[in-house]
């Protein structure tokens, strides 16, 4: 055997011998791969390129993949002569038996505990459910696309029964006061609310962080000390770091004192974030205006970002230039949200949230105007804008950002607006033709 079966692709008894279920090639789910040697043995040019590519991808960031031409046989010649690796990508262009045969002649130069994940050019049930009898831990069927290797990959490290790995949502302003650890605690208020899921606040701004202010908090321990012993983290440490906001929502708390410098490790941050993403379903890290180097790994590692700016010059030259990074750095992820704040303040000249999105070539999808009443009270309390004013545009604003982070979207009741009748006559009458 090459390894334990852990399939992607569902078993259909009732499908006609031959036929096989399609792969979708969806978005990647976000599942870093840890740090394995992957090495990929192709038959076709293109799918050597798409492995390539899928390579540079976040998720395979730890991992260390090579690409050579050759399919089956070059891998058999290879392996007869060194190691095999955490896992080998093979492509074979055979038939359903000539593959078989080629992959019992891999597997007597396997090592143990090596995994193998097949790529073949035949849609067919029957190959699926013999290389499960093999033990291969996924087969995929040409032409492969980045997600689709991803995914597959990523799968093979993944333990169903441990459920999904945690989303980190990263929020950085375009630039300072542009209001991003506000849109960051507010939306995290309201996923914690809407998804009845736990949440956690990551307040990487370690000297100046408003976390602990915006929720009346103020814990004697954080994320600081996460941060200065990383290896040290677990669930059991972790729980007794985070400082409880609701019975969902917990906050990682900056320590905002000035007694020493806060040079972070970038690699620090990484296991931090994987340890609390192993254990909540959704952290958000409020990360500060800057571009240092672990800043910029936590905002390109994350799952998904949101981009805060002003209706100014210097909001749009900088969120052009961080849309820029994000899109190059980031080509299968979805691009960054962008946030507009503080709309029509009073006097100020201002660029139109239609020429704004018009110059960075990206639609701001939530936009909040400004309330000095409402924000100065809910920062002055130490309460959310939820909490003061549930009915208000800019808790809307809130949930919306909420609800399109977390790809759920808020049903409204047509009954109760003076359009349902209506509708409801509509479709009456369209459905009686």
């Amino acid at each position: 055997m090459i390894s334990d079966a852990a399939y992607s692709l569902d078993e259909q008894p009732d499908d006609e011998p031959g036929a096989a279920p399609e792969l979708a090639a969806s978005e990647p789910r976000a599942r870093p791969v840890p740090r394995v040697n992957i090495q990929a043995f192709c038959e076709d040019q293109d799918t050597a390129a798409v492995i390539q590519k899928a390579s540079e991808d976040r998720r395979l960031s730890k991992a260390h993949v090579t690409v050579q031409m050759g399919g089956v046989e070059a891998a058999v010649a290879f392996y007869r002569d060194a190691s095999t690796p955490n896992l080998i990508v093979v492509e074979s262009l055979l038939d359903r038996n000539g593959m078989l045969t080629d992959l019992e002649r891999l597997a007597e130069v396997c090592d143990p505990g090596t995994k193998v994940i097949a790529v073949g050019h035949i849609n067919d049930v029957l190959l699926y459910r013999e290389l499960m009898r093999q033990g291969v831990s996924e087969y995929v069927v040409a032409p492969m696309t980045v997600p689709l290797v991803i995914e597959s990959i990523a799968s093979v490290y993944t333990d169903p029964e441990n459920g999904p790995v945690g989303q980190v949502i990263a929020f950085i302003g375009a630039k300072g006061g542009a209001g991003s650890s506000t849109v960051c605690h507010n939306t995290a208020f309201a996923i914690a609310n809407a998804l009845k899921s736990d949440v956690v606040i990551a307040d990487l701004d370690l000297p100046f962080g408003t976390a602990g202010l915006d929720f009346n908090q103020d814990p004697l321990q954080g994320i600081a000390d996460a941060l200065a012993t990383p290896e040290r983290l677990d669930e059991v440490l972790l729980d007794r770091l985070l400082s409880r906001c609701s019975d969902h929502l917990s906050l990682f708390a900056a320590p905002t004192a000035l007694d020493r410098p806060y040079d972070l490790d970038k690699g620090a941050c990484e296991t931090v974030l994987d340890v609390v993403r192993e254990n909540v379903p959704w952290v958000t890290v409020d990360v500060p205006h800057l571009w240092t180097g672990w800043a910029k790994e936590v905002v390109l590692k994350a799952d998904y970002v949101v981009l805060t700016a002003m209706p100014d010059l210097a909001s749009l030259r900088n969120t052009k230039n961080l849309v820029d990074q994000l899109k190059a750095s980031r080509p299968n992820d979805r691009p960054p949200m962008l946030v507009l704040n503080q709309i029509g303040v009073p006097k100020r000249p201002e660029i139109s949230v239609k020429d704004f999105g018009h110059a960075i070539e990206l639609v701001p999808q939530v936009v909040i105007d400004f309330d000095a009443q409402l924000f100065g009270t809910a920062a002055n309390n130490g309460q959310m804008i939820e909490e003061i004013s549930e009915k208000s545009k800019a808790a809307d604003a809130f949930r919306n950002l909420a609800n399109l982070l977390t790809d759920r979207i808020e049903q409204k009741s047509e009954s109760s607006s003076l359009l349902g009748p209506l509708l409801d006559r509509l479709r009456l009458t369209k459905a009686r033709g």
